[in-house]
């Protein structure tokens, strides 16, 4: 099935009348977006394969957990942070994680 001249001519007539001639820009550049997207997407899917063909997968590495020192000293340090928000504000309360004191206190040492 060989299309000619006039085939071709005849089916852009067609198509000219049912789409307008406005609609017609329109619709060739939509067109070419999705063709474009597409393309995109499918040499993302090749590339996406043969980086994982490539790689051998990794061992999956051991999750280090801290000596009893370590932690001990992150403790340490843990609670001395939460005892300065504590003097700072006695109410206790925060905000966004500042501490935020009573109005009326700070009126009072001033």
């Amino acid at each position: 099935m060989d299309l000619g001249p006039w085939e071709i001519a005849i089916i852009a007539v067609v198509v000219l009348v049912l789409f307008g001639s406005k609609k017609l820009p329109d619709t060739a550049r939509s067109l070419g977006r999705s063709l474009r997207i597409l393309k995109s997407e499918t040499k993302g899917l090749r590339d996406d394969e043969e980086t994982t063909a490539a790689a051998p997968p990794a061992a999956a590495a051991p999750t280090a957990t801290p000596t009893p020192q370590e932690r001990a000293a992150q403790l340490r340090a843990e609670a001395a942070k939460l005892e300065n928000q504590a003097a700072l504000g006695s109410s206790g309360e925060t905000l966004n994680g500042v501490p935020v004191g009573n109005p009326e206190q700070s009126n009072k040492t001033s």
